[in-house]
């Protein structure tokens, strides 16, 4: 008789390394603890571990593009405070006459 296997949503496996992450606990205990297998989740920890580059630092390129989205997020913010004020304002005069 074959053994089905299981399968695991994204969400479910995502799930799973942050309690490792984030909590410190042994993998083993946390594959316990969610009913399944140890090695399963060993690989799922390591291939996050593998695409976060170990240490999470930026590359040059990605702390560039961070710079540049801060600076467009900060005109932005500007750009809408300008324009709720202007539209207060046409508001009073409006509600005035």
């Amino acid at each position: 008789m074959a053994v089905e296997r299981r399968h695991f949503d994204r969400e479910f496996r995502e799930g799973a390394v942050r309690i490792v992450r984030e909590t410190g606990k042994p993998i083993a205990r946390v594959a316990r603890e969610l009913g399944i297998k140890e090695g399963t989740l060993g690989r799922w920890v390591n291939l996050d571990r593998r695409a976060r580059k170990g240490d999470g630092a930026l590359s040059e390129s990605e702390r560039d593009e961070l710079n540049r989205l801060r600076k467009e997020n900060a005109e932005l913010a500007m750009e809408r405070d300008v324009l709720k004020r202007s539209a207060a304002l046409w508001v009073k005069d409006a509600m005035g006459r």
